[in-house]
């Protein structure tokens, strides 16, 4: 099951909402979850918050009643469809995030969590292995060394060692994870939306891992002749918060 809410006007939380399974995710929890991707519309959202209700984040994947191929294929679905959404995401995590939580939280852009969040990818300890997607982007988001650790040894990560290596932009107090999610998200929120998406496609672009075949210098200089520009630079003068609106 997954719960759709909004914080403020502008921020979509995006809740996996079966905590009996700590948040294991089936195939009707990731095509809700790609639906949800899907529909989000920059005219009005300007941050999606991925969490799981308590008390973990997602502990991996539910395969109930499906084919270990069909499964994958839904996940990858919903992975591509976070990489590619239309605004920021962030993922607050408290507690487990094993496997397929591993894999969602890499996904996002930004990563708020607590100390005794737990991330690892347990395939070396089940006789499995995952996807060349995955490896690429937990090494993109973890980092080499942890991810060798993660992928070979099947070593988890807790939120402060993963706060330390920088793959935790903000490191939230227990139980709290969600309270600093939305806080950050409403800062994001007042940001300049044409620039975000700009940079988001330039990370990807700078990490090899882009096949959109978008020109980022056409990006930018679409940018810097946008409505919202003129506006940041009348707001510096005026000495006054900018008011962004994504032209």
């Amino acid at each position: 099951m997954l719960r759709v809410t909004r914080h403020g006007s502008s921020v979509v939380v995006l809740t996996i909402d079966r905590p009996q399974r700590r948040n294991a995710v089936d195939v009707d929890t990731l095509e809700a979850l790609r639906t949800a991707m899907t529909t989000l519309d920059p005219a009005d959202d300007r941050v999606m918050v991925l969490r799981g209700e308590p008390p973990a984040f997602c502990a991996g994947a539910d395969l109930t009643g499906v084919t270990n191929e069909e499964f994958h294929g839904h996940l990858s679905g919903v992975l591509t469809a976070i990489v590619d959404a239309p605004v920021p995401t962030l993922a607050a995590i408290d507690g487990a995030a094993l496997g397929a939580g591993t894999q969602l939280v890499a996904a996002c852009d930004l990563r708020v969590a607590t100390p005794s969040a737990v991330f690892g990818i347990p395939a070396s300890r089940l006789g499995l292995a995952v996807d060349q997607w995955t490896v690429n982007r937990v090494v993109d988001e973890f980092g080499m060394g942890l991810a060798r650790a993660m992928l070979i040894a099947a070593e988890r990560i807790d939120g402060t060692r993963a706060h330390h290596a920088g793959v935790v932009h903000r490191l939230a107090t227990d139980g709290d994870a969600l309270g600093t999610a939305l806080r950050w998200a409403d800062e994001i929120a007042e940001l300049a939306p044409l620039s975000m998406a700009a940079h988001r496609a330039m990370l990807t672009e700078s990490a090899g891992r882009s096949s959109s075949g978008v020109d980022t210098a056409v990006l930018r200089d679409a940018v810097w002749a946008s409505h919202d520009a003129e506006e940041g630079r009348q707001a510096f003068l005026d000495k006054r918060a900018p008011r962004f609106t994504g032209r």
